[in-house]
């Protein structure tokens, strides 16, 4: 699951998190000056116990988290699945559901737009 821990630009340090991505607070955020946003990978348990260290721990809803430099994050399924991007159409990394979007269509196969868009 992904989520943000904002500080006041110490990296968050916790057995069980991954920091993926920083960002600056964004500026049109109640006490956003001198913050940074570090976008993190952990489990819920993780995002407790930073909590209880006094840290401020923000859940994800779906969206895109822009980052300041042209890149940001992607976020459905409540963060359990994201995209960490470079640029608006590039993937960095990416975690998300890996099941066939038609079933019984394989590999290489031609898939039918219309009726998947239209049900025609």
């Amino acid at each position: 699951m992904m989520f943000i821990v904002r500080s006041t630009g110490a990296q968050p340090e916790a057995s069980g998190i991954q920091v993926k991505l920083s960002r600056k607070t964004p500026t049109n955020l109640p006490d956003a000056v001198g913050k940074t946003d570090f976008f993190c990978v952990g489990e819920a348990e993780a995002m407790a116990a930073l909590r209880a260290a006094g840290w401020t721990v923000l859940e994800l809803h779906d969206g895109y988290y822009e980052d300041g430099s042209g890149g940001g994050v992607g976020i459905w399924g409540q963060g359990k699945y994201w995209e960490i991007r470079d640029t608006p159409f590039t993937i960095k990394e990416a975690v998300g559901p890996t099941a066939s979007t038609e079933p019984g269509v394989e590999e290489g196969e031609q898939v039918n737009v219309r009726g998947a868009i239209f049900g025609v």
